[in-house]
């Protein structure tokens, strides 16, 4: 396994990663996400490739790309209430499902915290959805802990 930052050429691949984890959300939240992955969901990995504030990582396994996440450099003023912000945000994360429990997600992890420690950031941030128990379970392996919790009342 090798975790390193994508590829042009291989984002039509990390799509269908991100198609994987749409289905996820979908099945676990259907009143907030839209089943399918449309021509606008398509094209949105370009708009991410392009922004200098986000990077693509990747897990490349006997040449197949396995995993990926995407990375968003974030910062937050200071407010009245809250102190300047300024981090690395996790903002998809995906392992493809044939691949799921074969230490991919570990390695990508991994790659990401050291390349963030490299560029000097002191915090890693994510947020993932409530009813995705096995993402929990992984993220709390790898020592992420909550800090922040939405929650809803339906009416």
């Amino acid at each position: 396994m090798a975790a390193r930052f994508a590829r042009e050429e291989e984002l039509p691949r990390v799509n269908e990663l991100r198609k994987q984890v749409n289905d996820v959300h979908v099945a676990g939240k259907p009143e907030v996400f839209k089943p399918g992955f449309p021509q606008e969901l398509r094209d949105y990995i370009f708009a991410i490739w392009n922004d200098p504030e986000k990077k693509i990582a990747v897990v490349e396994r006997e040449g197949v790309i396995c995993g990926f996440a995407v990375l968003h450099h974030i910062v937050r003023p200071e407010t009245p209430f809250m102190m300047v912000r300024d981090f690395l945000d996790v903002d998809e994360f995906g392992v493809d499902e044939a691949h799921r429990r074969e230490g991919v997600g570990a390695e990508l992890m991994a790659f990401v915290r050291d390349w963030a420690k490299e560029q000097g950031f002191h915090r890693l941030e994510l947020n993932m959805w409530e009813f995705n128990e096995d993402a929990l379970a992984f993220y709390e392996a790898l020592g992420f802990t909550t800090y922040r919790r939405y929650m809803e009342i339906m009416i």
